[in-house]
């Protein structure tokens, strides 16, 4: 077996870190587990090893529970703290854009 003596360094949400590695830790694995298999996948596949779609449809609040809907808000909330947001300006062109389509 290689020696695994790589780091690699990632910055993620920590919401969007939580709910994955509890997710990851009730199926018995670790994150570095998960991350060293998506690599072997990469390799593998030689590219992605998932589909990278957009829904159809976008979930509305009839199909999302509360904490859900909570942690969406709080994401937002972080981000806009930090100024990771878009002007209001370039997010309604983004949107006129993309309805042209």
């Amino acid at each position: 077996m290689a020696v695994k003596s790589s780091n690699v360094m990632a910055r993620v949400e920590p919401e969007i870190k939580k709910q994955a590695e509890e997710i990851i830790e009730n199926l018995g694995l670790t994150s570095s587990g998960v991350i060293n298999m998506l690599y072997r996948q990469i390799i593998y596949t030689r590219g992605i090893p998932f589909s990278l779609t957009l829904p159809d449809r976008l979930p509305d609040m009839s199909s999302i529970t509360k904490d859900e809907f909570d942690s969406i808000l709080e994401t937002g909330y972080i981000q806009a703290q930090k100024g990771m947001g878009t002007e209001l300006n370039e997010a309604f062109a983004k949107i006129s854009e993309k309805t042209k389509q």
